[in-house]
């Protein structure tokens, strides 16, 4: 016996249903030319994932099952094709669901929903979809088909202080075996975290062990918004052990026949910061192509941040599409100005020196701020200054040329409020926004190591100690924590919403709590922030979500 399934790890964009209905039909037709029976799409790949307000958008979930009827009719004959999409279709009362359908032979011949809704971190699913009453499995060429979407899969897993277990729920694997199913097949659109993909082979490992049956994973690539999707489709065979592994961060298809499954396969040798750094790249790729932006410019100081950030630029839509500005000032360091010019060098990007100086001081003699510079000489007002100023020059490259401009500031100084509104947080794009410091280390110094022949980034840059050389002989860490103690802190107080009380067991009371009222004290900073790429279990945006006025005591 033989039955053969194609994996289609596609990336679609968000309301582009006709090109996403190509993405298919292109699959479609290399997937019969592979001799497949089945095709196998992601969750929601007709609408892109997450569609968001689209959904509440009227005639919208219309045109999306309108998209897959004639899809159908598109497709070759003698292959199936199952596809994640919105629908409205038998639902009573116009709601929406979160549907699957088989497509054959010109028809759409199944359509099962979506049954558990995530409405935790970045998730919001209740706001627009209605959950499965029933679960079925789909026949198909003399198989029962266990599909399910996505969180359907995760029933059962443990509680976190923002997300409800659907514990008073059937598990919809579990229903679906007890309905005949022969093989298990989840669509799914996960979005990319720093240790997903090892926690998603583990519960579908569960599954497959359990039940005792194949298991098909396709999930989707590529970037939206804030959210990067990387891939990492997989077959699990029915002891549990994964036999087909797709690649991360990229659209691929590959074809796997269930009834001769291959050996198990090794894991992927994917390093923490290697997996860090396909994420940025592609997320900043894809969310330039999908708005129409073509260049970007940042400016280029000589720290370790914005070198990182013009590295990934450059990976991202090549160097010839990068434009880097150095703004040296009066405190600037020659050093400084010598390490941004070579990182442009080495990378190869375009790049030119604007000298802020006259500026900033057309300011202190100007009669519009009056005596609050003279006042307070490299005071706060100062340094914010100058960090506006060169916010300022960037964007003016940006209005002239269409270029998207980047902002370069990490989460540990978005955290405590250690950046400058309308300065360096100006920008379209805030490309390391969910990277701490001591990831924008470890990034960084993987490049050099890993994936590059040279030190592309210079020694000098990783080495110095960070400063915002906006003032005489400043440094970071004069005014905040050494970064690995705060770095620490912030990821307990961030992702895991751990209580000042007890971090102060492990760390000094006076820092616990200095860095508690920073990180409160400038939610206001980070609303008014570009969006930028999500990367850990919660980033500052959709998915924290904290109030600006606000008043607790932690004491």
């Amino acid at each position: 016996m033989s039955f053969r399934i194609a994996l289609a790890q596609c990336n679609p964009i968000v309301g582009d249903l006709q090109g996403n209905c190509e993405l298919i039909a292109d699959a479609a037709q290399q997937a019969a030319a592979n001799g497949a029976k089945l095709l196998v799409a992601s969750e929601l790949v007709i609408s892109g994932y997450p569609p968001k307000d689209l959904l509440l958008r009227q005639g919208f979930v219309a045109a999306c099952d309108r998209a897959v009827d004639e899809l159908a009719k598109r497709l070759p004959d003698g292959v199936g094709v199952i596809v994640g999409h919105p629908s409205s279709r038998n639902e009573p009362g116009g709601h929406t669901a979160n549907a699957a359908s088989l497509l054959y032979n010109g028809q759409v011949r199944e359509t099962i929903h979506k049954s558990l809704l995530p409405n935790y971190d970045v998730f919001d699913e209740r706001r627009y979809f209605r959950p499965a009453e029933s679960l079925k499995s789909i026949e198909f060429d003399g198989r029962k088909l266990g599909v399910h979407i996505c969180e359907d899969a995760w029933w059962g897993e443990p509680n976190t202080t923002y997300h409800e277990a659907p514990l008073k729920q059937l598990d919809p694997v579990e229903a679906l075996v007890a309905d005949g199913a022969e093989v298990l097949i989840n669509l799914s659109a996960s979005p990319y975290e720093s240790d997903k993909p090892d926690r998603r082979i583990a519960i579908l490992n569960r599954h497959a062990a359990k039940h005792q049956l194949p298991f098909v994973f396709v999930n989707q690539a590529g970037g939206n918004d804030d959210l990067v999707f990387d891939g990492h489709s997989l077959v699990l065979d029915a002891a549990g052990n994964r036999v087909i592994q797709m690649a991360g961060f990229e659209s691929e298809l590959l074809t796997v026949d269930v009834d001769d499954l291959p050996v198990q396969v090794a894991s992927a040798d994917e390093s923490r910061e290697g997996q860090l750094l396909d994420a940025l790249v592609l997320g900043l790729r894809d969310y330039m192509g999908k708005c129409g932006f073509k260049d970007c410019v940042l400016g280029l100081s000589g720290g370790i941040d914005s070198a990182l950030a013009c590295y990934i630029a450059a990976k991202a839509v090549g160097p010839k599409h990068v434009h880097g500005i150095l703004m040296p000032s009066r405190y600037s360091s020659d050093h400084s100005v010598d390490d941004a010019r070579q990182l442009a060098e080495m990378l190869g990007i375009d790049y030119e020196v604007v000298g802020i100086d006259a500026m900033h001081r057309a300011y202190e003699l100007t009669e519009i701020v009056g005596n609050d510079l003279s006042e307070q000489p490299q005071g706060l007002a100062d340094q914010n200054l100058q960090a506006r100023i060169r916010g300022a020059c960037v964007m003016i490259r940006s209005n002239s040329h269409g270029w998207l401009a980047l902002a370069t500031g990490n989460k540990s100084e978005l955290a405590v409020g250690y950046c400058t509104l309308y300065g360096d947080m100006a920008g379209g794009f805030a490309v390391l926004s969910d990277v701490l410091k001591r990831d924008v280390y470890g990034v960084s110094r993987y490049i050099n190591d890993v994936r590059e022949s040279a030190d592309v980034i210079p020694d000098n840059i990783i080495d110095k100690a960070p400063s915002a050389e906006l003032a005489p002989d400043q440094f970071d860490q004069d005014t905040l924590p050494p970064y690995p103690v705060l770095d620490a802190i912030l990821e307990q107080l961030i992702e895991h919403e751990v209580s000042p009380a007890s971090l102060c067991g492990e760390f000094p009371a006076e820092t616990v709590r200095w860095v508690v009222t920073r990180l409160d004290r400038n939610e206001f900073k980070r609303r008014q922030m570009p969006p930028g790429i999500k990367l850990s279990e919660r980033a500052f945006g959709s998915g924290r979500r904290m109030p600006m006025a606000a008043r607790f005591d932690f004491d």
